[in-house]
């Protein structure tokens, strides 16, 4: 499998099913080998026959879901008099095509995105919009700056976010269109409601990842539930989200989780109306916090809290049909499996939708008759659509990318287990050709977060088939702060960075040396990203000399200058015990900085100039000191990337690179 393979590889889009859960529709992108342009074909297929035909959607269609149970809605470019993104409607046929095919919506702001309430008689969508507009088309006010410069306030909350720089005023927001005759009518009303005074004043859906989990109308499309982030002067240092509901008829809308001053979010109401389920944390200012499962009665406003005492995070929730039952995914040990999970009790069972082999499972939509259409991947292969019946083992329904896998060189992936730090168990996975003889060079991936797992799941960025297809043995090490262990687990890197982390990651070398005699210890590099590059800065001068060679991608180096630079400073905050004024000691005793003068490792640096996040200035800062130690290193910096490498062409220099650096020091003709 070459870097060609992983960027050309067809992508699955999560399905949408319709009403009487017979079609789905989901949509497939493809990468041309030779221009790296991507196009997207949409498909609708009967889930009982299998039969599937392609839907003709229009040029530049995107997001298409069923309302009822034909009728499609979907963005595309606008006609005459609106601007950018509008939403259209459709009538899906037999054979693919679209009946009364008409713009819903024509406005001269483009639309992100949008959701359709179940009755068919209301539409939400939400675009960027300034604050002091009471309705969606307002035009922008005009400015009087003399220059280009933007101007922020001290109580303004982020200044740049990810890899954008904030507008002041202007939010992503909510509003709402009566639908008549198929079309949007009116000026619509804003779900934050007036400005002034007291006004929510805030993103929603969250930015800068949010989209349709972050709202949900009632059943009976009367109430839209949506989640959003005040801003503020204490938008940075805040992970307090809330959950509002917004009733037709009403001028603004009521916070429905205003008690809780951590995270609320993924707002769920029930089939029959008398239920809002929804995730959310107890630490305020922990991104990392479990999320529970919180169940609200709508009728009296008591809440309580659904699975308390199960020790797992989830991160997905829906509804069966009748309301009967709850069905999550959590992350577990590697995989991340689905949960079943009883309203009435809290009781939490785990489901074998893929016996022995969860891996990843995601996009879950329960069907009525007990079925559950869902998307699962792996280490191994990319998403396919299955289908489970009576909560037993699952069909694969589609081949979107398998028969592409199939013929490529297989890899195989082993799990296993050791004594960590504390002598906790900790998990590990080793990924290398199958049938490989002789013996293979070592790669330690590490992954970023810290709060996170290289778990068994497939990705188009470092993806450990890939690197493996290329002659290597991957180890990946789930170390303390990783998900999928418990709470407990996952805390305990806090104000601990290069400590158990570091333990982990070194006894887990060992135990898979120990454990797989292919691999040749002797012949060693490491790689990661983000925390992971921190570990990179890290290892370099706190485990020198172990690898031949290290690649270090977004990578903290200095956390000084790091903490004033980034932007979600809750992060830092809580992972080191206060503000950097605060806990100096802690952010120093752990800033690899410190510890250049131990380098000697060849370390390959990447960054991109529109992260965020971990600025490049941090790389700037690792490659400056390898230049002064005379270490062997390279520098690819990505003009055009954030915290991660998206478009194609970047995809294919960033394996380019990497693959010739790890071939320079661990090839058989290696310095």
């Amino acid at each position: 499998m070459t870097a060609l393979d992983l960027v050309t590889m067809p992508r699955l889009g999560g399905p949408s099913v319709n009403d009487d859960g017979t079609l789905a529709l989901y949509s497939v992108t493809t990468t041309d080998p030779e221009s790296l342009a991507r196009s997207t074909q949409y498909r609708a297929r009967t889930i009982a026959t299998g039969e599937e035909v392609v839907a003709t959607m229009p040029e530049g269609a995107s997001s298409p879901v069923f309302v009822g149970d034909d009728e499609v809605y979907f963005l595309a470019p606008g006609g005459e008099g609106s601007t950018g993104a509008q939403v259209w409607r459709g009538a899906l046929r037999g054979d693919g095509t679209l009946a009364d095919l008409h713009q819903v919506t024509q406005l001269t702001r483009e639309v992100g995105g949008f959701e359709v309430s179940p009755n068919g008689e209301s539409l939400a969508i939400f675009g960027n919009v300034p604050r002091g507009c009471a309705q969606f088309d307002c035009p922008d006010a005009a400015t009087t700056a003399t220059g280009s410069g933007r101007l922020y306030d001290n109580e303004d909350g982020f200044v740049r976010h990810w890899d954008t720089w904030e507008t002041p005023d202007v939010f992503s927001r909510v509003f709402v269109f009566p639908l008549s005759g198929g079309k949007a009518c009116g000026p619509g009303v804003a779900v934050d409601g007036p400005d002034g005074e007291g006004a929510l004043v805030g993103d929603t859906p969250l930015q800068p990842f949010g989209g349709l989990e972050d709202m949900a109308w009632s059943p009976d499309g009367k109430t839209l539930y949506f989640v959003a982030r005040e801003s503020d002067a204490a938008e940075p240092t805040s992970t307090d989200t809330d959950i509002y509901s917004f009733t037709m008829g009403d001028t603004a809308p009521a916070n429905l989780t205003d008690a809780n001053e951590a995270t609320d979010g993924t707002p769920a109401p029930s089939p029959d109306g008398k239920w809002l389920a929804y995730l959310a944390m107890e630490r305020p200012a922990y991104e990392a916090d479990r999320l529970r499962i919180m169940l609200r009665d709508l009728s009296t406003g008591e809440t309580r809290a659904l699975t308390q005492d199960f020790d797992r995070s989830f991160g997905s929730l829906a509804w069966t049909p009748d309301s009967r039952w709850i069905v999550a995914t959590a992350q577990d040990v590697l995989d991340t499996p689905a949960f079943r999970i009883d309203p009435r009790t809290g009781t939490v069972t785990k489901l074998d939708l893929m016996p022995g082999n969860e891996a990843h499972i995601g996009n879950v939509t329960p069907l009525d008759g007990q079925r559950l259409l869902f998307t699962r991947d792996s280490i191994a292969a990319p998403a396919e659509v299955y289908l489970s019946r009576n909560w037993g083992e699952a069909d694969r329904l589609t081949s979107v990318a398998t028969d592409r896998i199939d013929a490529l060189a297989p890899v195989e992936t082993r799990r296993f287990d050791f004594a960590g730090a504390n002598g906790d168990t900790v998990w590990g996975q080793i990924t290398k050709p199958s049938g490989a003889t002789g013996t293979l060079p070592a790669i330690l991936y590490v992954h970023g977060g810290p709060q996170g797992s290289f778990n068994d799941g497939w990705s188009s960025r470092w993806n450990p088939r890939v690197l493996a297809s290329q002659g290597y043995a991957v180890i990946s090490v789930d170390f303390h702060g990783s998900t999928g262990y418990g709470q407990a687990f996952t805390d305990a890197i806090n104000r601990d960075w290069g400590g158990k982390p570091l333990e982990d990651l070194q006894k887990g070398l060992a135990a898979a040396l120990a454990l797989d005699p292919q691999i040749d210890g002797d012949k060693a590099c490491a790689m990661g990203a983000s925390y992971g590059g921190y570990m990179m800065n890290w290892i370099a001068g706190n485990w020198s000399d172990r690898f031949d060679c290290l690649v270090q991608h977004d990578g903290l180096f200095d956390m000084r200058s790091f903490y004033y630079a980034t932007e979600e400073l809750w992060f830092p905050r809580w992972d080191f015990g206060g503000s950097y004024a605060v806990a100096r000691d802690t952010y120093e005793r752990w800033n690899p900085v410190n510890y250049v003068d131990s380098w000697q490792t060849p370390m390959l640096v990447v960054t991109g100039e529109k992260d965020f996040r971990v600025p490049y200035t941090q790389g700037i800062g690792a490659f400056t000191a390898l230049q002064e130690r005379g270490i062997p290193s390279q520098l690819l910096v990505f003009p055009d990337e954030n915290h991660w490498v998206l478009k194609p062409a970047n995809s294919l220099q960033w394996h380019d690179t990497v693959f010739a650096w790890l071939d320079r020091w661990l090839g058989e003709d290696s310095e």
